[in-house]
């Protein structure tokens, strides 16, 4: 025999096939296990002598092909140019002091010009200038004029820290703030150490870049005047509020960069430094991933599945027409007798 209970049951199950079928899938299936979280990497720590400043003169060593071409002109034709033109300047000056004292002429001269000694004073000037403009001008533009980005960073100065956001992998922001000294922070607290970087350059949160890929860093602030800046990386640009400046990037060593804000910011100004890690693309990709965000290829392979049916498959409903009512006006208009037209010539009086 069947209960109450069951038959009910029963019925309810033949009125509602698809709550039933859900129900009874619920019950059966096991409850699934929640995502877990993507990992984090694994950052490395900095390299001696690169990327971190070592008290060297001079300019670090770059690791982008542009920086490379920048510190080629500086340490070769740039540097030989000053060292030649100031012991020039210097032994032209020995010279004279020594050649028209006082003691060897009595009884000064009073040459007031000399014509080719003016054109040589002109004319050397402006090709120096010359030879030093037009690499400097071709390495400007080189600078200003970025290829196709693979990846692009939106960076916002603060007072006085940096975020950074990944509008290409899902638009997720990451801040980051400098590390301090263990004997500075609360327990519990981060404190920096060595793998971090050295003290008043390590941050909490790194900018991760894939290695061989050109990056665009877009730039602005978000209260006063800051600067970004990386020295290994050959970049330095203004952060102004409301505006949005350009550079990229293109490194091809893997390793982690520092860098610090420019410009004088404010009373914590020495405080904003800059971490850039450089990866191979499958680990800047988990990365991505940890910070929830979404690696540009796997973005791609979504949009086919979410890509609308075609035309063929889809049913339109087309809008019914609103006919006009018509006028009361035009029924009178037809009923109401319509008066002759009388010819009536002007005639003109003479």
């Amino acid at each position: 025999m069947i209960s109450i209970r069951q038959g009910l049951a029963f019925v309810s199950a033949a009125m509602v096939p698809g709550a039933a079928l859900a129900a009874a899938t619920n019950a059966a299936a096991p409850a699934a296990p929640a995502a877990a979280a993507a990992p984090a990497i694994q950052h490395v720590a900095p390299t001696a002598g690169i990327g971190v400043p070592d008290g060297r003169l001079g300019m670090q060593d770059q690791v982008t092909a542009l920086g490379q071409r920048a510190a080629d002109f500086h340490n070769g034709p740039l540097l030989i140019m000053c060292a030649v033109i100031s012991i020039f300047v210097l032994v032209l000056l020995a010279y004279t002091m020594f050649r028209f004292r006082r003691g060897a002429n009595p009884t000064p001269s009073k040459t007031s010009h000399n014509t080719l000694i003016e054109v040589i004073w002109t004319v050397v000037p402006v090709l120096i200038l010359v030879a030093i403009a037009i690499p400097s001008i071709r390495l400007i533009r080189a600078q200003y004029s970025p290829p196709p980005a693979d990846v692009t960073i939106k960076v916002t100065g603060n007072q006085w820290y940096w975020t950074y956001q990944y509008p290409d992998n899902g638009g997720f922001e990451i801040v980051s703030n400098m590390l301090k000294e263990q004997s500075e922070v609360k327990a519990g607290e981060r404190a920096r150490t060595d793998a971090d970087g050295p003290p008043l350059l390590a941050v909490d949160e790194r900018i991760v870049i894939p290695q061989g890929k050109v990056v665009k860093f877009i730039v602005t602030s978000a209260d006063v005047i800051h600067s970004f800046a990386i020295p290994a990386f050959y970049t330095k640009i203004d952060a102004n509020p409301g505006r949005l400046n350009e550079t990229w990037v293109k490194a091809d060593r893997p390793g982690v960069y520092f860098g610090q804000c420019s410009e004088l910011c404010g009373a914590r100004h020495g405080y904003m430094p800059i971490a850039v890690e450089v990866v191979p693309q499958a680990q800047f990709d988990a990365w991505v991933a940890s910070k929830g965000g979404t690696p540009k290829g796997a973005a791609a392979a979504v949009v086919p599945a979410a890509a609308p049916a075609p035309a063929s498959a889809r049913t339109t409903r087309r809008k019914p027409r609103l006919r006009r009512a018509p006028s009361p006006w035009r029924s009178l208009r037809s009923t109401r007798p319509r008066r002759p037209r009388i010819n009536q010539r002007k005639t003109r009086q003479t």
